[in-house]
C-alpha cells in the first residue's frame, strides 16, 4: 500500500518538474499583429544591412565628387593664358634689326668688311698716288662718323623699347599672378623669359653698334698713322721727296 503511494507520488513529482523544465526554456519572442509576423532579429539584420548599403553609395557619392574636383582641376591646369605679349615683343626685335640692317656704308656684313677694309685699311691703301691716299682718308673718315651716328640710332631705339618693355612686364606679372592652372603660369612665365630675351636683344645689337664705330674709330686711327709714316717717307725720299730751292717772296 505505502509503495504504491510512493510510486504515485514520485510520477506526480516527475510531471511537475517536466511542466516546470519547459516553463524555463526561453522560447523565440515573435510577436503578431494583424496577421504579420515580427522577427527583432531579422528586423536588426536588415537594419545593419541597410547601413552597410547607404556607407556603400556615400563612399560612391565621394569618389564621384572627388573625380569631378579632379576634372575641374585639370580642365584650370589646360587652360591656355588669355593674354599674349608675344606679338608686340616681336614687333620691337624686328624695329631693332631694321636699325642694324640701315648700317651706313661698312654694314654688319662680314664679305663686305673683308672688301672695304682690303681697300680703305690695308698696306695696299697706301701704295697710290697723294691725291688717292687723302680720298681713302677722307672715306675712312667718314666710314667712322657714319658707325657712330648707326649707334646712336640703335641706342635710341633701345630706350624707346624701354618703356613697351615695362607695359609688357606689368600685364604678364598680372596674367601669372591671376593664373587659374599651371598651364597658365608656364605660359606667362614663358613670355616673361621672352620679354627677357628681347631685352638681351637690344643690349646685344646696342654693343654690337657702339662695337663697329670704335672698331672702324680704331681702324682709321691704325690707318692714318701708317698712311703718315708713307706720306713722310715720300717726302723725304731722295731724289723724289722735297728738294729745297730758292724762294722769292718779294718782288723788286
Amino acid at each position: 500500500m505505502k509503495s504504491s503511494r510512493f510510486t504515485r507520488a514520485l510520477a506526480a513529482g516527475a510531471a511537475i518538474l517536466s511542466l516546470t523544465a519547459t516553463a524555463l526554456v526561453p522560447a523565440p519572442a515573435y510577436a503578431q499583429f494583424g496577421g504579420i509576423v515580427y522577427d527583432p532579429s531579422n528586423y536588426s539584420q536588415n537594419i545593419l544591412t541597410a547601413a552597410r548599403t547607404l556607407e556603400q553609395i556615400n563612399n560612391q557619392i565621394r569618389q564621384l565628387q572627388n573625380q569631378a574636383t579632379s576634372l575641374v582641376n585639370e580642365a584650370r591646369n589646360l587652360a591656355s593664358l588669355p593674354t599674349t605679349m608675344l606679338e608686340p615683343l616681336q614687333q620691337q626685335i624686328r624695329q631693332t634689326q631694321q636699325l642694324l640692317a640701315q648700317a651706313q656704308r661698312i654694314s654688319f656684313d662680314v664679305q663686305q668688311i673683308e672688301r672695304e677694309f682690303a681697300r680703305q685699311y690695308s698696306p695696299s691703301s697706301l701704295t697710290g698716288s697723294q691725291r688717292e691716299m687723302v680720298q681713302v682718308a677722307e672715306e675712312r673718315w667718314k666710314n667712322s662718323v657714319a658707325a657712330f651716328e648707326d649707334a646712336l640710332k640703335v641706342q635710341a631705339g633701345a630706350v624707346s623699347n624701354i618703356e613697351g618693355s615695362r607695359s609688357a612686364i606689368n600685364t604678364l606679372v598680372t596674367a601669372s599672378q591671376s593664373a587659374t592652372g599651371a598651364l597658365q603660369a608656364a605660359q606667362a612665365g614663358n613670355q616673361l623669359l621672352a620679354l627677357q630675351s628681347q631685352q638681351l636683344s637690344d643690349l646685344i645689337a646696342t654693343v654690337a653698334a657702339m662695337g663697329r664705330a670704335q672698331s672702324l674709330d680704331a681702324a682709321n686711327s691704325a690707318a692714318a698713322k701708317a698712311q703718315a709714316r708713307e706720306q713722310l717717307r715720300r717726302f723725304m725720299a731722295p731724289g723724289r721727296g722735297y728738294v729745297p730751292a730758292n724762294a722769292q717772296m718779294f718782288r723788286n
